[in-house]
């Protein structure tokens, strides 16, 4: 199934791999991308990469959350990305925008000094307590979002894809750790995704119903009973199918809960794969395609998510900073990648692997 093309909402991709959005510390100090990210995704897209998705860019000032993170909060950017845009639609490739918020794990600034969430619970991997978000505010976000998905469009992007994975701003919101308003932003799941769901209501009215929009989202925090978890994810993810979400890639864990998301060492096919069972669950409850991600470096598990019915579609991050030419290899006859886990790759002056440097 590896190389067999599937659509979403109509968007044709030649083949199941999707490069997971990975935070490049590439972009100028204002958000603008630059020709270097430009430089990275033409050469997935010339290697094959089926779908890529983009670093996450910040649909307001106040959600920056990384020194050097693209940002898609003004129509100035759109020129800059629709550049890049070209570069990988020359070699065929597909590319979607990853829309993000901070929240309570955005930057404190001078102009920005107090970050916000749906509720004020501290964060324990920072010390930052953050603000409460009023009405107001939440109205604003999201608006902030679908102009984001606007501008997506508009700069070419094939598809726009919500980051309500690992602890910003939308996932703090889903979860019931991160989210214990009163109102009808918080109790129920269907409050705690209202937030997902107006987004992409207002998006569809900037952008019609062709343009496909994708989700990232946790299947759980990372820490047991008190955050998000099964089963509530699965009633999540059916929900957002409902709303117009083309494509669900299932991730997990929050900065709070340690090395969840991103872990080291998985050096056993065992080890690989860890948001499997999510996955399947949420596979079988939607008919949408269902993206995997998280530690995958060898076929033969990739090829079992795919034919055990676990996902539709492998995504894969590490593996490709160090090869950006996997897929042509696993054409070839490669059966694993060489990348270690060691996340030695996040690296501020520019992700790189820094393996044997």
């Amino acid at each position: 199934m590896f190389f067999e093309p599937i659509n979403i909402n109509g968007l044709h991709i030649s083949n199941r791999f999707v490069r997971s959005a990975t935070h490049e510390w590439l972009a100028e100090d204002d958000g603008t991308p630059t020709p270097a990210i430009g430089d990275m995704y033409e050469e997935l897209a010339k290697y094959e990469v089926g779908l890529i998705i983009s670093g996450y860019s910040y649909v307001n000032p106040a959600g920056k959350s990384s020194k050097r993170q693209q940002g898609i909060y003004d129509d100035r950017f759109i020129g800059p990305y629709r550049q890049i845009t070209e570069r990988v639609h020359k070699y065929g490739g597909k590319i979607s925008l990853q829309v993000v918020h901070g929240g309570r794990q955005a930057l404190v600034t001078p102009e920005y000094p107090q970050t916000m969430a749906p509720s004020a619970v501290k964060d324990s991997s920072s010390g930052k307590m953050p603000q409460a978000m009023t009405e107001e505010q939440i109205l604003g976000t999201i608006e902030d979002f679908a102009q984001a998905v606007r501008r997506a469009q508009e700069a070419g992007f094939d598809a726009a894809q919500l980051h309500v994975a690992h602890g910003f701003l939308l996932s703090s919101f889903i979860s019931p750790y991160t989210n214990r308003r009163t109102d009808e932003w918080g109790g129920s799941v269907e409050n705690r995704t209202r937030i997902i769901l107006e987004i992409i209501r207002r998006a569809r009215e900037l952008v019609g119903d062709d343009f496909p929009i994708m989700v990232k989202m946790n299947a759980t925090d990372g820490f047991g009973n008190k955050g998000l978890d099964a089963p509530e994810c699965v009633e999540i993810a059916v929900a957002l199918e409902r709303a117009g979400v083309c494509a669900i890639e299932v991730s997990g864990g929050i900065m709070e809960a340690g090395e969840v998301m991103s872990r080291r060492a998985v050096n056993s096919p065992e080890m690989e794969a860890y948001f499997r069972d999510y996955a399947r669950m949420i596979k079988q409850a939607v008919d949408i395609p269902v993206m995997l991600v998280g530690g995958m470096r060898s076929r033969a598990v990739m090829e079992e998510m795919l034919e055990g019915g676990y996902a539709d579609m492998v995504s894969v991050s590490r593996p490709f900073i160090r090869e950006p030419d996997l897929v042509v290899k696993f054409r070839e006859g490669v059966h694993e990648a060489e990348c270690t886990s060691c996340n030695g790759c996040f690296d501020e002056s520019g992700v790189r692997c820094n393996l044997g440097r």
